[in-house]
Order: structure tokens, then sequence, then C-alpha cells
């Protein structure tokens, strides 16, 4: 089939920015589709017209609902850039699409300041909420943020002072490559901030203060950067658990046994599309785990409030499996390696005699390694000081093969 489907970005200078072929591809289309403010930039010639509803699902589905037919979509700036070009690219396959992209917001700010964009976190905050950036906040990151309105620089001041980095200088652009462009230079703990324009877009150079809230960007958090009630799984043997476990780009974590969700925070924090489900059966550890997702930047982690195994069923299917507690609940461990997708990861850990036995036997049965793993800290011992272990850790972990049953 012919490419029936073309996407052209559109910049604020609208259609005297745009070249032969994005024009070619707006002058042959039957129908034009595009926000309010694309399509108001052009001529009404008596062409039919389709403005982004809310949700957006319903809109692509009518585009797929009129496959063949030449359609043109507006899109601000590079469409594969936090744009419409990768939802439509999930639904519909590239041969039949023609885009031309325009530069996105993220290279029109790096050509205004002189930052170098592979160096630069690049994150949208349209529609999303505030807490997404706080994993990238870091001392000397530079971020690139698209804004959800004018509010929006205003809230990411407020928390970049909460995480005490109210020294970041911040520079909000605004309608970048057209007639009202402006530059804002700004400090995030300056009193006042001025009237911004909604379309916006925010670049942060972090900078730590003394009491700055500086958090690692590799698995072990600190335990005090949780809310929790003693049941957690602690930082270095966390960190060795997720090690075991292998977060990879758009992978899903089931969290089975969650706690205070802390493995299924960490995971989540590895990479920005990273999904995870933590699975808790005490309404109260529920309660921490919404709490520790927010503020520590994964808002969209997934609770899964319930016992398992029968609160897994229609879950989707995962790519790892930790079992932080519950490994002796009958149904638990096969629940989920049946759901564990082919060359999955499933890890369980266990501190008393009759989870390590139930390992064990599992290990025996499946194969994979066991561990043992012992945490001593230093700690006042009387004037003096001496070691105090925590209780051992074993830890079984193992990858699900291909065509493996139960």
């Amino acid at each position: 089939m012919s490419r029936w489907l073309s996407i052209v970005g559109i910049g604020e200078d609208g259609l005297e920015g745009l070249g032969e072929e994005a024009i070619a591809l707006i002058a042959g289309a039957d129908v034009l589709i595009g926000g309010e403010r694309h399509l108001a930039m052009l001529p009404e010639d008596g062409r039919e017209r389709m403005a982004w509803p809310s949700p957006l699902s319903a809109l692509v589905e009518e585009i797929q609902r009129r496959r063949g037919q030449a359609l043109c979509v507006l899109a601000t700036g590079d469409p594969f850039c936090f744009g419409i070009g990768s939802t439509l690219a999930r639904r519909i396959p590239m041969e039949e699409m023609q885009v031309i992209p325009a530069p996105s917001a993220f290279s029109l700010a790096c050509a205004r300041l002189g930052w170098s964009l592979p160096d630069v976190a690049q994150l949208t905050l349209h529609g999303r909420p505030t807490s997404l950036i706080i994993p990238a906040i870091q001392p000397d990151a530079r971020l690139l943020v698209l804004s959800d309105s004018g509010a929006t620089p205003a809230e990411v001041a407020r928390l970049l002072c909460e995480k005490g980095f109210g020294g970041s200088e911040m520079h909000v652009l605004e309608h970048m490559g057209g007639p009202k462009e402006r530059t804002l230079h700004l400090r995030a703990d300056q009193a006042e901030f001025p009237a911004i324009a909604d379309f916006n877009t925010i670049a942060v150079a972090c900078r730590a203060g003394a009491e700055a809230e500086i958090l690692p960007t590799v698995p072990g958090l600190p335990d005090e950067a949780f809310r929790h009630d003693g049941q957690m799984t602690k930082r270095e043997v966390r960190a060795v658990t997720l090690s075991a476990l292998m977060p990879g780009p758009g992978q899903l974590l089931w969290d089975v046994g969650s706690g205070c969700g802390s493995v299924a925070v960490e995971w989540m924090r590895c990479h920005p599309t990273c999904q995870a489900a933590a699975i808790e059966r005490q309404a109260v550890r529920c309660e921490m785990i919404s709490s520790n997702a927010t503020s520590l930047g994964v808002p969209y982690l997934q609770i899964v409030s319930g016992e398992a195994p029968d609160c897994l069923a229609g879950l989707p299917a995962p790519h790892a499996v930790f079992i932080g507690g519950g490994i002796n609940t009958t149904g638990v461990f096969k629940a989920c390696w049946q759901a564990l997708k082919p060359g999955g990861r499933l890890v369980a850990n266990a501190v008393t005699l009759e989870g390590e036995a139930r390992l064990t036997a599992l290990q025996a049965e499946h194969g994979g390694e066991l561990k043992r793993l012992s945490v001593s800290r230093a700690e006042p011992v009387g004037p003096f000081r001496g070691w105090r272990s925590a209780m051992p850790v074993t830890q079984w972990a193992l990858r699900k093969p291909e065509g493996a049953g139960i």
C-alpha cells in the first residue's frame, strides 16, 4: 500500500518554515488533522479537518479506520520527540507513512543555550506529574523539559527547592522559532516567577546546595529514602536483587509481597520506560508504596492491592518477578513462573528457615543459583564500636528457558 498517512512537523514560523515536500503533502491531503493551533495556520479551503480530541486514542482509531485515504497530521516540531509520531507508529506500519520533521523544542533550546543535546536529560511533563523529573535531578546535570502549561516552570522550581537544588539556573524558552519568542533566565529559589506563556520549554542547570538530597543513579537507595515499617529489602540486599533481576528498557516487573515498594521503585528508576506492578495485601503498606513512588519520581508505578496468587490473574505477563514475601504461600511460585515470559528472570529472597527450605527445594527442581547474603554494620558497643550482623538473606535467582513448564 502507498504512503497514505503523512505527518508534517510545524514550528512557530508556520507554513513559511516548511519545505516544498512538506507543503506538497499538506496540499495533497484529503483530510487535515492536528491541534487547533496548527489547523488555524492553514487557509480554509473546504477540506475536512479533524482536531485532536480527548482521549487521543479515539482519533488514532479513526485514522486507522480511514486506512488508504490521504490523511495529513500536523504536529509540533519533531513528531517523534515526545510527539504523535510514536503513538501512530505503534498502530500503523512505517511503510504506510511519510514523516517530515521540523526541529524539536529540545534542538532549538540547545541552539539557543549552546548545550550539547546528547549530554542533556530530555523529559516531558505534558499531561504528566511533575515528580517524573526527580530521578534526573543530580548535581551539575542539565535537563530539558517540555512544559504542560505556563504554571509548569514554577512547579519545577518548587520541586528543585524541596530537593535542595534551589540555586539551579532555569531558562524558560517561550514560542521558540516564532515572532513571540522570549527567553527568561531565572533561579529556582527566586521569590516570584513572572507570567509565562503556556507554550514553553524549560532548561535546567542543576546546582546542588549544601543540604541537597542526592540519591544514587544506580540501585541501592538509602533505606531512609523510603517510608517503611521495617519490613523492607534493605539497601545492600536490594542492590544485589536488582542486579539479579536485570532491569531493561520497557520491561515489566512483578514485585510480589512488595512491602514499601522499594524493589519496584528502584526497578522503575533504572530506565524511564521500565514498568512495575507492586503487589501488596496490606492497605497501610499500599499507601506507603504510593508515597514512595511519588517522592522518588516513579508516579506511574502500578499498585495491586490483594493477596497473591489470586490478585495476579489478569496482570500483563512480566519480564521479571521478585518474590520478596510469600514464597511459602501455596500457589505463589507456580502462578509467577507460569506468567513469566520465556527468558525472564525470577528472584526470591527469604530470611526464615522455612523460606530457605522452600527455596532450596525449588532450586533442586528448577535449577538456578542460590546465594546467602550477609551484611554487618558498625554500631556502638558501650564506649566502643562493633559489628552487628543483620539477618542473613537466602536468594534464589534463575532465568526461565524457552518452552519451560512447571
